[in-house]
């Protein structure tokens, strides 16, 4: 009980100054008492749980929220910091750290913590944190993404990147961490996109006010890449161009590729080089690389050959506000969707290593869009007759001719 009585005298200070601020009277005072008498009396049982720590550090939390609301309610003049202004904050930080004492292995503890200085504006315990929770656990990859997005945060891209190619070379497994390699890659080319448009250096079609307004985000310093395309001549223009085609951002993707090569990998890069808010010229040349990366690498993969197959369908139905119905129709649409099949098609006819897992991915295209309410009666018919066409073959796996079966069949009537 010692530590207890330990910890009691430590707050006496604050509580003397909270009631000194009138932000909190004494009846509440002695309850605020009484309950960190009760959740320190259980953190020094013999074995402690972590819920005990949690929740005694939810409490302060709480109470900190409580005393800000006060203190703007009753808008107290503004006076040289006291102890009461920061002491909840660092007592959750202490809770946190004597947890760690007892659970180092908790990652999700750990980020808890990191997510608790963070929202308290400790940006340099954050990295103290980070460090420590990397020695500890050097092949958990969400630590290093946590941790560069805390140097991006802080204009410091070099150190970013340094921590996830440390991170890549114990966790080159990791789709996640490739994923956040390749986006912070694409915010640096943008990064630069910008920081020449304000500069004069490099002209683009942007209005001048965004141009003032991101002048302070680029005062970070500059890197080796940053620097040589700055440069006068032929050679800054050569390095300009390479950055703005995605040079950098490209290498990184074969680098992953290397090191990852599956489908789930090139399924992520996708997905975020279509929604990262990057220049139509560079996104399109970066899935340009990708796709042509995915057809070197899985060559006889189902999925992969899908992915291949129906990418002009796929740039067609995710464009924002399409209407499906007149979409369905458009004479695109349907160039989109004969050219898909006839890929597709043409993969399972070859008679790859893997036709029957080839078969089962071309049967779900085909019953995914013959499904499809606003598909026009002759585009299901023909995909129909492609179906058809293929589960006639010698040989041909089951799964084919069960599909066309399905398809073909009336619809069965409720009794």
């Amino acid at each position: 009980m010692e530590r207890v009585q330990f910890q009691q005298e430590q707050m006496l200070a604050e509580l003397k100054d909270l009631v000194q601020k009138s932000l909190f009277n004494q009846s509440e005072v002695k309850q605020i008492v009484k309950k960190r008498t009760q959740f320190e009396t259980a953190l020094v049982r013999r074995i402690p749980k972590k819920s005990d720590f949690l929740r005694y550090a939810a409490y302060e939390m709480n109470l900190e929220q409580l005393r800000r609301k006060r203190v703007e309610r009753l808008k107290l003049e503004k006076t040289e910091p006291s102890i009461s202004d920061y002491a909840l904050v660092r007592r959750q930080f202490q809770i946190f750290e004597r947890a760690l004492k007892k659970f180092k292995s908790d990652v999700g503890l750990w980020i808890q913590y990191i997510q608790v200085a963070k929202r308290e504006g400790a940006r340099s315990l954050v990295g103290r944190i980070t460090a420590r929770a990397l020695q500890l656990h050097p092949r958990t990859p969400a630590l290093y993404i946590i941790a560069a997005s805390h140097e991006l945060n802080h204009m410091s891209p070099s150190a970013a990147r340094a921590l996830l190619q440390r991170g890549l070379r114990l966790n080159a497994d990791s789709v996640d961490m490739w994923k956040e390699y390749v986006r912070m890659e694409m915010g640096f080319v943008e990064g630069m996109r910008r920081r020449w448009t304000v500069l004069g250096i490099h002209e683009e079609d942007h209005p001048i006010a965004e141009a003032e307004t991101t002048a302070k985000e680029d005062m970070a310093p500059l890197t080796p890449e940053e620097i040589a395309a700055e440069k006068g001549g032929d050679e800054g223009e050569r390095a300009r161009q390479a950055i703005m085609d995605g040079a950098i951002v490209k290498s990184v993707i074969s680098s992953a590729v290397k090191a990852l090569p599956s489908i789930s990998l090139f399924s992520a890069l996708e997905v975020l080089i279509r929604s990262y808010p990057s220049q139509e010229r560079l996104r399109t040349a970066l899935l340009d690389h990708l796709y042509s990366v995915l057809k070197d690498t899985l060559q006889d993969d189902p999925h992969a050959v899908k992915m291949l197959a129906t990418r002009k369908l796929r740039e067609l139905t995710s464009q924002e506000n399409s209407d499906d119905s007149a979409m369905a129709e458009g004479e695109e649409f349907i160039d989109a969707l004969q050219a898909a099949n006839e890929s597709f098609s043409a993969a399972v006819g070859a008679g790859s290593t893997n036709a029957s897992g080839m078969a089962d991915v071309y049967v779900e295209f085909v019953e995914e869009w013959c499904k499809l309410p606003t598909l026009d009666p002759n585009l299901r018919a023909y995909l129909v007759a492609s179906l058809r066409k293929l589960a006639r073959k010698p040989n041909a796996p089951p799964v084919l001719q069960a599909a066309h079966i399905r398809l073909t069949s009336p619809p069965k009537k409720d009794v």
